[in-house]
Parts: structure tokens; C-alpha cells; sequence
């Protein structure tokens, strides 16, 4: 018997939900299934009878997301400050809160500079940070570090096929930067923040199928805003921005440990659009 969209859809809405799965999780899976098509055009397409292939590549899309693997990585993509990303199995899935990260560096780089901005993200993965800063602003000279070279892959693909211009490094956070003495302007990171005993607790989907070095921040969580307090001093100019997000609850901390390296910085803690702290900037030599 013939099965329609819609009675596909219903389907695998009902299975992932019974399997504790999000089921507008079905929603995107059968968008992906027809070719990658919007919402609008599956909508459209709602009462069009579906070939045994795509029906096949729905249940089984439906079963590996019941498995735990994530919605993003079985569908390849994930949308990011209006773009489509490519994602895989070596890089964090980007996330909206990280979007305001994007708009708050953004914001300030407006406020506080007129001439060509030299900006560094931290901690590469699809390149999300980087490339949405370069493509923002063409002002920026967007360089992005990471210690992994698959993940590197991932984002220069992204780049190349969003048109964005990123020099990639190669390295551990800052040391590239300090190796050739380049001063930045902006420093910019989202880097792994989550304790290690959190992250037993963590949904499975997360914890065992995105990549631990992109989650795990040490025993307490601060591993490496500790190291950054070391490194940022030797590659910033005296004029500079620093943004970086936090989980929740470490906020305050982040910012008492940007007021002890930069005295006299203006430091502050920016919430989400859920209420939760989430950013920390600092602006020095205003």
C-alpha cells in the first residue's frame, strides 16, 4: 500500500515521541528525506505519495535518531545566524545561544572600531563563529585556531562553499598567535566549559555521539578560561575585545578571572534570551 507524506510524518512523529525523541524531530528528518526541500515545499507536498526509497530512508533515519545519534548528523546540516552548515561527527553541533554571541561581538566591534579589525575564534569546529563574523562584517580579518584537523576540514568546507574568507591555524588556543607575535584586536571562544562530572548526567544523544573534546572543560569546568587568562595578555593589543560563552552559572567567575588578568577592563555578564548567564565580554583601553 501507497504511504503519503503525511501518513509517514504522523508515523515517525508518534514512534519518536513513544521513544522518548522530540517528535518535531520527524519534521526535519522528512525534509532531509526529500532532497534537503524547506518547510513550505514538504507542506506542499503533504499528500504526494512516497517512493519506497525515501519511505526506507525514513525509517531508517527514525531508528538512528532512536539510537541517540543527533538529528543534525544524520541530516548533515545545521542552520546557524541564517546559513546552512555542514556537520559531522567531528565538530559540536552549533547551537542558537551561540548566535548571540555572534550578534553581541558584533555589536561591540561596531561601537569600538573604525578600521580593519584582526579577530581570532577559538576552537574552530564547523566554523560557525569564524565564518558568520566574516561574512557580517567585511571589515574583519577572521582567523580561527583549533587543535583538531578534522575539524578544521569541516569548516573550511563551510567556507569555501558560503564564500567567507578565514584563515585557518592549526594549533592550541592562542599558541599560533604568540608563536609569530600577531596581536589581535578581538578574541573571541565558545570553548568546552562543562565540568566532568556533569557530564555523566549529560543526554546521551550529547555526550556520546558529539565529540568529548568539544564538552569537556576539566574537573571544575574553567580548564581552559584558566589558560586563556594566561595566553590573552601576550596577543592582545591595548585597545581589544574578549567574548567568550559560559555555562550556566559560571558567568561571575569568568568575569572575576578577566577583572584579575585585565584591571581597569570593562567586564560584564551577558545573559541569553532564556534569562541564563551565558556570555562574558571585556573592553580594553576604552
Amino acid at each position: 500500500m501507497s504511504t503519503k507524506v503525511h501518513e509517514a510524518l504522523a508515523w515517525a512523529s508518534s514512534f519518536l515521541a513513544e521513544n522518548g525523541r522530540e517528535s518535531f524531530a520527524a519534521e526535519i528528518l522528512m525534509r532531509h528525506v526529500l532532497g534537503d526541500v524547506n518547510r513550505t515545499e514538504m507542506l506542499m507536498r503533504l499528500h504526494d505519495v512516497m517512493s519506497e526509497e525515501n519511505e526506507s530512508q525514513l525509517k531508517a533515519a527514525v531508528a538512528r535518531h532512536v539510537e541517540g545519534e543527533p538529528v543534525q548528523y544524520i541530516t548533515g546540516i545545521e542552520e546557524f545566524y541564517g546559513r546552512t552548515f555542514s556537520v559531522n561527527e567531528e565538530v559540536l553541533i552549533p547551537r542558537p545561544e551561540t548566535e548571540e554571541l555572534v550578534e553581541h561581538i558584533l555589536t561591540l566591534i561596531s561601537e569600538h572600531f573604525r578600521e580593519t579589525v584582526a579577530v581570532a575564534d577559538i576552537g574552530t569546529g564547523s566554523g560557525a563563529i569564524s565564518i558568520s563574523l566574516a561574512l557580517e562584517n567585511n571589515r574583519l580579518n577572521v582567523y580561527t585556531v583549533d587543535i583538531v584537523e578534522e575539524s578544521i576540514e569541516v569548516a573550511k568546507g563551510n567556507a569555501d562553499r558560503l564564500g567567507a574568507e578565514v584563515t585557518f591555524l592549526h594549533g592550541d588556543l592562542l599558541q599560533p598567535f604568540i608563536a609569530k607575535g600577531k596581536k589581535l584586536d578581538v578574541v573571541v571562544s565558545n570553548p568546552p566549559y562543562i565540568p566532568d562530572h556533569e557530564i555523566a548526567v549529560l543526554e546521551t544523544i550529547v555526550k556520546d555521539r558529539e565529540p568529548m573534546r568539544a564538552l569537556s572543560g576539566g574537573e571544575d569546568g574553567y580548564v581552559f578560561y584558566r589558560r586563556f587568562m594566561e595566553e590573552l595578555p601576550l596577543v592582545l593589543k591595548e585597545k581589544a575585545i574578549v567574548g567568550f560563552e559560559v555555562g550556566a552559572g559560571q558567568g561571575e567567575t569568568v568575569a572575576s578571572m578577566l577583572r584579575v588578568t585585565f584591571p581597569g577592563a570593562d567586564v560584564y555578564v551577558k545573559e541569553d534570551i532564556s534569562g541564563k548567564d551565558r556570555m562574558v565580554f571585556a573592553i580594553l583601553g576604552k
